[in-house]
């Protein structure tokens, strides 16, 4: 028999959240959303988020929250640590006052920073080493973790690889190109710019993360990280050549070195096995499927905006 959860989703409107939501709520779950852009309180105001929590007494907090975007935090770096570490402090300090039994705060893979070739797979035991302002933010936040974990508030990290699938907003790499390929295909134009081809991501679909997130919240051990993620790495030519094979397009890609990050780590490519022996997860949905899933959403998408 499954086990029922009263649950909170932080950024419940969000692209991972939409699909936690439809997935807790498959599961039978008691969901309740929060969303800046639902009217929820703003993360950095305490008052807000406590009185939040203390309305609703939820058992369990997913908190996905938060400023997620790499390129922004180079751009705005204050504002992203103050919403991912002091958003998450604020969360946790309200789920304390509300005697909350466990959280999952979801962290990045960004927060291992550049790594050696030898040493990959990464697995949780190594150690973090953040190169960007988004990446110095989650690991702020992971700090504030570890630390606040008790017996009486059990609090999980989830630590995400790169996942992607329908819904996802056009400033990550797969819903950026495949909607700037889908339009230049409209266009009958011959080529695209792009950015780094070179950097090596570990893809998880969208709804196997959520899977995770929940499995990890109901079996997990507090204080613990876990990482979600394929255990596969790909180049970023390899998602941009799928992509062109499954539109059926021969577009040029030409790189354009606006595009590219100040500092992008070369190599991402994570272990799951700890999640896997402690949970029994592991990906069931396919690299090709979750493409062509993508590439049909943003299809629909273009056409509801003509």
């Amino acid at each position: 028999m499954r086990e029922m959860m009263k649950a909170l989703i932080t950024g419940s409107a969000g692209f991972v959240g939409q699909h936690l939501v439809e997935h807790l709520s498959n599961e039978g779950d008691e969901v309740f959303c929060s969303d800046l852009s639902l009217g929820g309180p703003d993360l950095l105001d305490p008052v807000g988020v406590t009185d939040l929590m203390s309305k609703i007494q939820p058992d369990y907090v997913y908190h996905l929250a938060g400023q997620a975007d790499v390129k922004a935090s180079w751009e705005d770096p204050l504002m992203t640590f103050r919403v991912n570490a002091e958003g998450t402090l604020n969360v946790l300090r309200a789920c304390q006052l509300s005697n909350v039994k466990r959280v999952i705060c979801i962290s990045s893979a960004e927060v291992y920073g550049s790594v050696e070739e030898s040493e990959l797979p990464i697995t949780e035991r190594h150690a973090i080493n953040p190169s960007n302002p988004y990446a110095a933010s989650k690991s702020a936040a992971e700090v504030l973790c570890k630390q606040m974990n008790s017996q009486g508030l059990q609090i999980m990290r989830a630590r995400s690889f790169n996942h992607f699938g329908p819904g996802q907003k056009e400033n990550f790499v797969v819903a950026a190109l495949t909607k700037r390929m889908l339009l230049a295909q409209q266009l009958e134009q011959s080529e695209i710019l792009v950015g780094n081809l070179a950097t090596i991501r570990d893809f998880t679909d969208v709804r196997d993360v959520v899977r995770a997130y929940r499995l990890i919240l109901t079996k997990g051990e507090g204080g613990n990280v876990y990482n979600v993620c394929s255990g596969i790495g790909r180049k970023i030519s390899e998602l941009a050549t799928t992509l062109l094979s499954k539109i059926n397009s021969e577009l040029e890609l030409k790189l354009d070195t606006k595009l590219q990050r100040p500092s992008d780590t070369p190599v991402l490519i994570g272990d799951y096995s700890k999640l896997h022996k402690q949970t029994g997860w592991e990906p069931r949905i396919g690299f090709d499927r979750t493409i062509e899933d993508t590439i049909e959403f943003t299809r629909t998408l273009m056409t509801q905006e003509l």
